[in-house]
């Protein structure tokens, strides 16, 4: 199970993928330490959410992280291409509000494939676009066992893929290692390393 993860994350590079789901910014963070290097962040201005570094440090090296706040959507795609196209950095993660239509989402694919860097566009519940490799849908998943090292359990689920399967996978992450780690079934179950009486 957990090869099978790892054929599939970290999402593929020279793409644009993209998730949607109350986990998504977590799916977006953890894409982010996979990868390393610089990250740019692509988000209207006029969004109230605010990105803060004591929420997204067990994931990534906050300095890494570039924020940038524009007027509109049309300028959230125009920097995300020109920032995919540059390679400058190894992930540029830009939320949409609106749908994307095919055209804007194969120029995203071109730019990341010409610039070798991974594109991720954070979408709203029911949103996507046909050019995308991948689509994921992310949420918090209860946990039985909660433990103090480890953070929310998490469903991932590939609702698209070019190139393969759709699957789901129940998640953590591992803030030592940083690195998500795939939870087998029988870990989940209720009492399931308890001995028999």
């Amino acid at each position: 199970m957990q090869s099978d993860f790892t054929s599939q994350f970290p999402v593929r590079v020279g793409r644009t993928h993209e998730v949607t789901g109350p986990s998504a910014t977590s799916f977006a963070f953890a894409l982010a330490g996979a990868r390393g290097g610089a990250v740019l962040w692509v988000c209207e201005a006029w969004l109230a959410d605010q990105i803060n570094p004591m929420g997204f440090g067990i994931y990534m090296d906050p300095q890494n992280l570039l924020i940038t706040k524009v007027k509109d959507q049309t300028d959230a795609l125009a920097v995300t291409e020109e920032a995919l196209r540059s390679g400058a950095v190894s992930v540029v993660i830009v939320e949409l509000t609106k749908p994307l239509s095919f055209t804007a989402g194969r120029r995203l694919q071109l730019a990341a494939e010409a610039g070798k860097s991974t594109g991720l566009c954070l979408l709203p519940e029911g949103m996507g676009n046909n050019a995308a490799q991948t689509r994921w849908h992310c949420a918090p998943l209860f946990d039985a066992t909660p433990s103090q090292t480890d953070s929310t359990l998490q469903r991932w689920e590939i609702i698209k893929n070019k190139s393969g399967t759709l699957k789901i996978w129940d998640v953590k992450w591992d803030a030592q290692t940083r690195r998500i780690s795939v939870v087998s079934e029988v870990a989940q179950r209720t009492g399931s390393a308890r001995t028999p009486d």
